[in-house]
């Protein structure tokens, strides 16, 4: 019997994302023989993802970095690079402005998404590579890994764990890291 190092099984492992059966907005992580439920976009998957469609893209999409709340944070582990979220962070999802799918600060006149949030949502957020290294006007913002509403309500199109499971998956990540949406 072949044993594989802890090393070797967290690089070896694909993280896939599987539709949840009867609920398009739920959706199942598989990562080597682990599972975790997962939501996604309110209006399900899609392989022609839109701005503000609130669809999911069925792609697959690297690890950037990420960011966390702080003190609000559990102690998590990871090495994907982390960086501390501020009041004034805020991500651009304005298809016409030149920041368009980027991180800017306030004050910021057009259409954005708050970074620093009064709920839990971003206390872990990771970027997805989901026009980002090569951006398109109208493809798409904003498209996270990071924590769920109560309920497992429905996302704008990221990818949302609950505190415990995003704990567990976390130790797996890295830079490049590839996840795939089915």
């Amino acid at each position: 019997m072949i044993r594989r190092t802890e090393k070797q099984q967290k690089t070896s492992s694909k993280l896939l994302v599987r539709p949840a059966p009867g609920n398009k907005s739920r959706a199942l992580l598989q990562l080597g023989q682990l599972t975790f439920p997962a939501a996604i976009g309110r209006n399900g998957r899609t392989i022609r993802k839109r701005e503000g469609d609130g669809k999911t893209p069925i792609a697959t999409m690297a690890f950037l970095y990420g960011f966390h709340r702080g003190n609000s944070t559990p102690t998590f582990s990871t090495s994907l690079k982390m960086h501390r979220i501020q009041s004034t962070m805020l991500w651009c999802d304005a298809p016409d402005h030149p920041n368009y799918n980027r991180l800017v600060k306030a004050p910021f006149k057009n259409s954005h998404e708050e970074m620093y949030r009064s709920d839990s949502l971003y206390d872990v957020c990771l970027v997805l590579d989901w026009n980002v290294t090569s951006r398109r006007r109208n493809l798409g913002s904003a498209i996270f890994m990071h924590m769920i509403r109560p309920g497992y309500e429905p996302t704008a199109g990221c990818i949302a764990f609950h505190p415990r499971d995003m704990q567990r998956i976390l130790p797996f990540l890295h830079k490049g890291r590839k996840i795939m949406v089915l």
